[in-house]
Formats: C-alpha cells, structure tokens, sequence
C-alpha cells in the first residue's frame, strides 16, 4: 500500500502543475525544495529561482498553455519517485506553426517532507518541436522517414 504522505504529496503537486498560471509561481517554494534539479530536452538546472525562469519563460513564450497529467505511477524500487505521463498544449508562435501539443512523461522525486526534489521530463523535442523550425524541421522530417522503416 502506498504511505498516504507519499500519494498526498504526489497528488498536490500534479493538481499545482495542472492548475500553473504565471502568477501562481510565486507557490513554487511551497512544492519543490530549494536545491531542486530540473531537466527536460532543453536545460538542466538546480534550484527554485532558475526553475521559475524556465516556467516563466514558457508562459510567455506560449498561449493558452494547458497541462494535463493523464497517468501516474510510483516505482517499485523507490517509494519516493513517481512517474507521471502528461499531455501540454498551447499555442506557439506562427512562425513555430501555432498550435502545440506534446505527450511527455516526468520522472518525480520526493524529499521526506513531500516536497519535490527532482522533476526530470522526457519528450520527443525532435518531433514536437525541432520538426516544426522552418529551416531545419524539412530536414530532420526527412531523416526520420529515412532512418525509420515507413
């Protein structure tokens, strides 16, 4: 059975991320711990205050950002890490093609007070977004039809 600390935990940080603006950033403290690592394809960074440049450049990058965590697991070695599978959508800039989606999925580590002390995303940035770049996507396009067997 999993310790209800842990699920609680859990639970409040995918309803925080699920329901992030730019103007609840300032709750970040409240959910992660100071020395928090955050990586996903394009940083990797320790500590609130470069996690929050990271979250504050998104939303000003993107429009109607929407996040949604569709699936979540605990690992079976480690009670304190979490796996959460999860859909983003907004809208890019016309030059990137406008509208966005990427299903990602994040690896989320616990410290013993339930607040997150690691959150590392997994997602495709070739095809979600390096594909889309008007002057390489046409390329990476075609190596992947030719790397692939379709």
């Amino acid at each position: 059975m999993i310790e209800d600390a842990k699920l609680t935990a859990i639970d409040g940080y995918v309803d925080f991320l699920e329901a992030l603006t730019s103007e609840r950033l300032d709750a970040l403290p409240d959910r992660l711990t100071p020395d928090v690592r955050f990586k996903d394809p394009f940083n990797d960074v320790t500590g609130i205050d470069a996690m929050r440049a990271i979250f504050e450049h998104m939303f000003e990058t993107v429009d109607d950002l929407t996040f949604q965590v569709t699936h979540r697991a605990r690992s079976i070695e480690d009670d304190t890490v979490w796996f959460l599978r999860w859909r983003l959508t907004g809208r890019l800039p016309a030059w990137l093609g406008g509208d966005w989606s990427v299903t990602g999925m994040s690896e989320v580590h616990l410290a013993p007070d339930g607040r997150v002390s690691a959150h590392i995303d997994y997602w495709d940035a070739g095809r979600h977004f390096y594909e889309r770049l008007p002057l390489i996507g046409p390329i990476i396009r075609l190596l992947r039809r030719r790397a692939g067997r379709n």
